[in-house]
């Protein structure tokens, strides 16, 4: 893809992810315009103040609600990063009918608008929660994925949008993620895990960014992309952090699982191996078969869960990942200059 002739939009853009992507679009591919569709505009003004400032920047107020803020929104777009979801596990359980508006109904919106103003490609984010779900934003996002997927049934020449999903895990440096949590409670000797079996994917926001982009230049539509990244288990990130402080079992949440899955045995059957991906293709009767028949097939009973997971990190390992994507609270965002590169005196943030 030719990014300098793009205009590309996300939608949830004031977040930890959209503001990486924001700053490796405009620092290394330089689209023609990129515009931040999020529905808080303090969040976008502390954007700008923080340095996010570009003339190809444009700052859209609305809500993946609005479908018909939406279709204004897309009115020459060529390529949509649909970001924005309702993200919080308690927040969903407790309100299930929010959750449901924004993360499904936002999800169709997406999809309408884009099929009406003639984008071309659409990339989902979605989450390893929606690998057999147990919760209700898991549950939203599986739905979320499934629309994205059969959207491409209307592919045509009227309607040319290609639509994809990224599936991915933990992300050290996002908001909401347990490192910060842990910094806070080591002041208090005492860190609290649920349960000192728990295991998690984990992925770097410079990675996901990077893989999102890369995910949507090779997409064909209809595919779910699926990241091979290492597991942690959550104690030995507590010792890592913390090895003077006290470790407290707390109990399971509702709606949380011990161990979490990004390919599940019954998807596994129609997922192929593409190198550092796996891709899960989906089984409808429109999907052309050649799209990704170089990839290597999986064997029978083939599942992708972060307990039987191949790849772990150590304590050094899980030490250099927060090192390298979380600083300390305070510093700068990054300064994103009109020639479309950043300030070597700024650290910039995970």
């Amino acid at each position: 893809m030719n990014w300098t002739d793009k205009t590309v939009l996300i939608t949830g853009g004031t977040g930890s992810f959209g503001k990486k992507f924001t700053e490796i679009m405009l620092n290394e591919y330089q689209p023609k315009k990129l515009i931040i569709f999020s529905r808080d505009e303090l969040k976008q003004h502390e954007m700008r103040v923080n340095g996010f400032e570009h003339e190809s920047l444009r700052y859209f107020i609305g809500d993946v609600r609005d479908a018909a803020r939406l279709r204004r929104a897309f009115n020459g777009v060529d390529v949509v990063v649909h970001a924005a979801a309702m993200k919080q596990v308690p927040a969903c359980e407790y309100n299930p009918i929010e959750a449901v508006e924004t993360n499904i109904n936002g999800a169709r919106n997406v999809i309408d608008a884009a099929l009406d103003q003639g984008v071309q490609r659409v990339l989902a984010m979605s989450t390893d929660k929606a690998t057999g779900p147990v919760n209700l934003y898991g549950a939203t996002k599986l739905v979320s994925e499934k629309l994205f997927v059969q959207a491409n049934a209307y592919r045509g020449e009227r309607y040319p949008a290609r639509f994809a999903c990224v599936r991915y895990g933990n992300v050290v440096g996002s908001r909401g993620s347990v490192v910060p949590l842990f910094r806070k409670q080591r002041e208090t000797g005492t860190l609290t895990i649920t349960d000192d079996r728990m295991t998690r994917f984990w992925i770097t926001l410079d990675q996901g960014v990077r893989f999102v982009i890369n995910s949507l230049e090779i997409m064909h539509g209809g595919e779910v992309f699926v990241p091979k990244l290492p597991s942690m288990r959550l104690v030995d990130l507590a010792r890592a952090m913390a090895p003077e402080c006290e470790i407290k079992l707390i109990g399971i949440r509702p709606g949380e699982k011990l161990h979490e899955a990004m390919v599940t045995e019954d998807e596994g059957r129609h997922t192929v191996d593409a190198g550092d991906r796996y891709v899960i293709l989906p089984p409808t009767s429109w999907w052309p078969r050649e799209n990704w028949s170089n990839a290597r097939h999986l064997a029978d009973g083939f599942s992708y869960a972060s307990d039987t997971n191949e790849s772990w990190l150590d304590a050094q390992g899980i030490l250099q990942m927060i090192d390298e994507n979380e600083p300390e609270d305070g510093m700068p965002e990054p300064v994103i200059h009109q020639n479309g590169h950043t300030n070597g005196a700024v650290k910039v943030m995970g």
